[in-house]
C-alpha cells in the first residue's frame, strides 16, 4: 500500500488518473521503447540548469515504474542541493554520503518510500568533496552490487552546467534523460549541456520538455534520441 504524502509534486501518486500522471506513464513507455536493442537498468535524469523540474520528473517517473511492478531504487546523487528526501517526506541524516564514507551500511540507508516496489537512498549530509565521492571506486562497486537487486535504478543528479557531478554519474548510467524547462532555459545552455554529455560519451536517450504552455500539450513532452 502507498503511504499518503503532502508533497503535491508526487502527482502520479496523489492523482493517478490525471492528465499529468498519464504523461508520466507515456514517458515510461517511451523510455522502454528507446531501449529495445540495449536495456536501460540505470537511468540518470538531469537538466542544464537548476529549477527545470528534474527532481519532480524523476520522482514521478520512479513512482510510475513502481506502480507497473518494477523493483525500483531512486538515488539522490545531487549531494549539493538534494530534494528527494523532501519530496518523499524522509529524513536525510543518513544517505549516500554516509554509505560511501563507511559511516553507514547499505541496509541502513535504503529506505521504504511508502510506495510499493520503490526504495530510496537519499543524499545524506553534504560532503566537502561531492565529485570525488561520486567518482570513487566505492561508488562503482555499489552500483554493481545494486544491479543485482533492482529492475531499475534512477539517479537524480545536479544540473550539468553547474558542476561535474552529473558527468561522473553519466559514466555509470545506461542512459541519460535531459529535462528542459520550456520557455525558461536558453537554447544555448541546452546545447552546451548536450555537448558536455556527448564529450564523456553519455547515452542521451531523449529529452523531456517540462511545463509546456500550449493548451493542447500536456504537462511535459518527450523527444527520443536515436543516438
Amino acid at each position: 500500500m502507498s503511504r499518503s504524502t503532502n508533497d503535491s509534486r508526487l502527482v502520479v501518486l496523489i492523482n493517478p488518473s490525471s492528465i499529468v500522471s498519464e504523461a508520466y506513464r507515456t514517458l515510461r513507455t517511451n523510455i522502454q521503447y528507446s531501449s529495445v536493442d540495449s536495456s536501460i537498468q540505470l537511468l540518470m535524469v538531469t537538466s542544464a540548469q537548476a529549477g527545470e523540474g528534474k527532481s519532480t520528473v524523476i520522482c514521478n517517473l520512479a513512482v510510475a515504474y513502481a506502480m507497473e511492478g518494477k523493483r525500483v531504487l531512486l538515488i539522490d546523487t545531487d549531494l549539493r542541493k538534494p530534494s528527494v528526501h523532501r519530496i518523499f517526506s524522509q529524513t536525510n541524516r543518513q544517505g549516500l554520503t554516509s554509505l560511501l564514507t563507511g559511516m553507514s551500511t547499505l541496509e541502513e540507508v535504503v529506505r521504504d518510500s511508502g510506495v510499493d516496489n520503490l526504495s530510496l537512498i537519499t543524499s545524506g549530509a553534504t560532503p566537502p568533496n561531492p565529485a570525488e565521492l561520486l567518482g570513487s571506486t566505492r561508488m562503482k562497486t555499489l552500483v554493481d552490487e545494486l544491479r543485482e537487486s533492482y529492475d531499475l535504478i534512477l539517479f537524480d543528479t545536479p544540473p550539468v552546467l553547474a558542476v561535474t557531478d552529473s558527468l561522473i554519474i553519466s559514466s555509470l548510467s545506461d542512459g541519460v534523460l535531459l529535462v528542459i524547462h520550456a520557455g525558461k532555459v536558453k537554447k544555448a545552455f541546452v546545447r552546451k549541456a548536450k555537448e558536455k554529455l556527448d564529450f564523456v560519451q553519455s547515452r542521451i536517450i531523449g529529452a523531456v520538455f517540462n511545463q509546456m504552455k500550449r493548451q493542447d500539450i500536456a504537462y511535459m513532452k518527450y523527444y527520443g534520441s536515436s543516438k
